[in-house]
């Protein structure tokens, strides 16, 4: 059976190893603070539970059958031992990043296949220590990554081909959605496309223009839904009669018009950002957070079901 270790066993550890055994893969977790791994365990068994009494259970096996599959490792080199496949998810510090693999590199085959989660830093700089670089690349999820299934596939400028097919492979083989970049790009493609929205409904709110509540209303009742299920660029296809092309012959030349007034990019401190902070706080207080969260997980599963069964 192949192996995958994961590396680090917090939230996104924790929320791999659930995709990784859901697909039927042995996952060994290792962290180097003592008694993590142990307690991400006991979490994980709880998470397989819960869904598999909501009827949410990812893949074709049983829960216990799931369970059987993942260990934890208090040592590295017992960790990486046999692994084909490891994915990195320590927090998001550039310097911890690169030691990580400095210290696995030692330990495994040239072929073993070296991944990170970071969301930000490019494959250059986190795998820059790192001597055989074909073999590495970026597996960027999304939060949580058991109910949004899209992985971002970021190579290094050297990593191999072969390496990318076998990734992809291996994410569709566990039920993610994977997507490729070309080639490394700061933000990759996601939070490019994420931070654009962020900073234009800032500004919005920021100017007067609108409310943090309907901005948010903006998405959720209105851009979301349809996004939900297709992207930009098919929205734009299936709004023209002719397609993509008409639509640009439409409505490219007010785009652009309407592009060219978009402000600078916002300072996300300072005195307007503590009233959006405040408004924020005021529209869902503290204390309603771990609520909302819980009701996100639950229209997140729902939505991954109507999709699977459309």
């Amino acid at each position: 059976m192949k192996v995958v270790t994961i590396i680090g066993s917090g939230l996104i550890g924790r929320s791999w190893a659930l995709v990784f055994i859901s697909g039927g893969l042995s996952v060994k977790i290792y962290d180097k603070q003592p008694g993590m791994a142990a307690s991400a365990l006991s979490s994980i068994r709880q998470q397989v539970s819960e869904f598999q009494q909501k009827g949410l259970l990812r893949g074709e096996l049983s829960a216990s059958q799931q369970l059987s599959l993942i260990s934890t490792c208090d040592d590295l080199k017992t960790a990486v031992e046999g692994a084909f496949f490891i994915q990195e998810c320590v927090f998001e510090n550039l310097e911890a990043k690169q030691k990580v693999f400095l210290d696995i590199e030692g330990l495994v085959g040239s072929d073993v296949i070296l991944s990170s989660s970071t969301s930000c830093l490019v494959p250059s700089l986190v795998f820059c220590k790192v001597q055989h670089q074909s073999r590495c690349l970026v597996a960027h999820p999304v939060n949580p990554p058991y109910l949004v299934r899209l992985v971002e596939l970021v190579p290094h400028p050297l990593t191999s081909p072969s390496v990318m097919d076998m990734a992809q492979a291996l994410m569709s083989q566990v039920g993610q959605v994977p997507v490729r970049l070309s080639r490394e790009l700061d933000g990759f493609a996601l939070n490019r496309i994420q931070m654009a929205v962020i900073a234009e409904s800032w500004r919005l709110v920021q100017d007067g223009v609108i409310s943090v509540k309907d901005v948010d209303l903006v998405m959720s009742e209105g851009l979301g839904m349809r996004y939900a299920f297709i992207g930009p660029m098919e929205t734009m296809h299936l709004n023209a009669p002719q397609g993509l092309e008409d639509y640009m012959r439409r409505y490219g030349p007010g785009i652009q018009r309407v592009l060219s007034s978009f402000g600078p990019t916002p300072d996300f401190t300072g005195d307007q950002a503590k009233e959006i902070f405040k408004e924020m706080c005021q529209f869902i207080p503290p204390e309603q957070l771990s609520a909302r969260t819980e009701r996100r997980d639950q229209l997140l599963s729902h939505l991954a079901q109507i999709k699977k069964e459309h």
